[in-house]
């Protein structure tokens, strides 16, 4: 995923949110939106692009996840 964040299906990118932010709230657009456990803007929101996720959004992701592994340790 950081090596080719343009490279990435819409598909895949939702069960890498779903393995570590749970369920999306939100399902019935072609967004789907994730709750993170901090304050602010605890959101992850991805967009399915013609069945490829956005790279800007694979990389806000993978931030998330990096935050989150972070704050867990």
């Amino acid at each position: 995923m950081r090596r080719s964040p343009n490279a990435i299906s819409f598909t895949d990118l939702c069960r890498v949110c779903d393995h570590f932010f749970g369920d999306a709230r939100q399902r019935k657009s072609s967004h789907r939106v994730y709750k993170t456990p901090w304050p602010g803007d605890p959101r992850v929101n991805i967009q399915n692009a013609k069945g490829k996720a956005k790279s800007y959004q694979v990389k806000q992701v993978l931030k998330a996840i990096e935050r989150l592994n972070h704050e867990q340790h």
